[in-house]
């Protein structure tokens, strides 16, 4: 049975030319491990805004129906060589029904699963089945479809905290989806976490929630109370979201002197270990370090999928069973609007999602 409809794309060419777009496809019928799912919901995740449009002039592309044309950086199109002429699919996660299924998963057939295809935004998705989840039948396509990305990197964050002897987090950015999770994961858990966010209305969001440590970031009194809060936690591990700016050096500077507090004077710093991971690009400018946190610190770049594979498939099923378990309470997601694979093509859209503004998540609805 041939099943047709539509697939976006992005492809970015030599001279700077971003096109997303939407194309007729046909999809073929799964292989063996794959089954093939009517997408019924998919949202615009961070990662997805990367190869979407990345730091493409979206405020200044052309819109028509179902399609962008926007120009890319000339230093940006350079570092994306690698990706030139290439019309590539997007959406890394969805929940849709499962309507042609391959050798082995045909205990699938009509299933509603949460997958990660990396082709979500289109009317159908091939899907590995051994990264796909079965839902409960109370569960929605809304509430599946954010199952994979945030639930799984706000668990991976405490993880990877527990794997480097570390007892305490920093996070950044911390009322978006993903960080409300992690308040939620850190009370059950009993973690210490400081919140890390940029504005008095997301402050009473996360005290709302239980959060005990909450700071604005635009405070005048931000860094002492940063180094406080670490203090008194012993957080000395961070997650920045934000990627560029001083964010990042200012948890390591903070980490340093809640480290230092009434220890005698090292010209090489506190050996307490300390360390930040960047796991996102709110901010695509470059990352500053101020050189004021000693010697002993780290600063790595963190991804989901590398983590998994790092972690084994013990801890990731762990993992992965808390998320079906609590999806409609711990990890739930928010959308602050919805639309269509059309709608998500004009400009009003994509202004809105590709500000990456904490608390104003995109659902893509490709069937409606």
């Amino acid at each position: 049975m041939a099943f047709t409809g539509k697939q976006l794309t992005t492809q970015l060419d030599a001279d700077g030319t971003l096109t997303v777009q939407l194309n007729d496809k046909t999809w073929d019928d799964p292989k063996p491990g794959q089954v093939l799912i009517k997408v019924e919901a998919t949202p615009i995740n961070p990662s997805d805004l990367g190869l979407l449009f990345a730091s493409a002039d979206t405020d200044n592309a052309v819109y028509t129906t179902g399609k962008v044309v926007a120009k890319m950086p000339e230093a940006a199109t350079r570092a994306f060589k690698a990706r030139h002429g290439m019309a590539m699919p997007a959406g890394n996660e969805a929940a849709g029904i499962v309507v042609a299924a391959g050798e082995g998963c045909e205990h699938l057939m009509g299933k509603r699963i949460a997958c990660v295809p990396g082709t979500a935004y289109g009317t159908y998705a091939i899907a590995e089945a051994q990264m796909a989840f079965p839902v409960d039948d109370n569960v929605t396509a809304e509430q599946a479809a954010s199952s994979f990305v945030n639930p799984m990197t706000a668990l991976g964050f405490v993880e990877t905290m527990k794997l480097e002897g570390f007892t305490g987090i920093v996070h950044a950015a911390a009322a978006s989806n993903l960080g409300q999770m992690l308040v939620k994961i850190c009370q059950e858990d009993g973690i210490p976490l400081v919140n890390v966010v940029r504005s008095d209305a997301q402050v009473k969001l996360l005290k709302d929630l239980g959060a005990t440590h909450v700071l604005n970031m635009n405070d005048a009194d931000y860094m002492p109370k940063l180094i406080d809060a670490i203090a008194e936690t012993k957080a000395m591990i961070g997650f920045d979201p934000i990627g560029g700016g001083t964010v990042a050096s200012q948890f390591l500077s903070a980490m340093e002197a809640a480290a230092s507090r009434g220890a005698a004077f090292s010209r090489y710093g506190s050996s307490e270990p300390k360390k930040v991971y960047i796991y996102g690009a709110l901010d695509l400018g470059p990352t500053i370090l101020n050189r004021a946190f000693g010697l002993t610190w780290d600063l790595a770049g963190w991804l989901l999928t590398p983590f998994m594979m790092k972690a084994g498939m013990e801890i990731v099923g762990r993992m992965r069973t808390r998320v079906m378990k609590d999806l409609t309470t711990t990890f739930a997601s928010h959308y602050a609007r919805k639309g269509n694979l059309e709608d998500m093509l004009t400009k009003d859209a994509v202004s809105m999602y590709n500000a990456r503004r904490t608390g104003e998540k995109y659902l893509v609805t490709p069937n409606d």
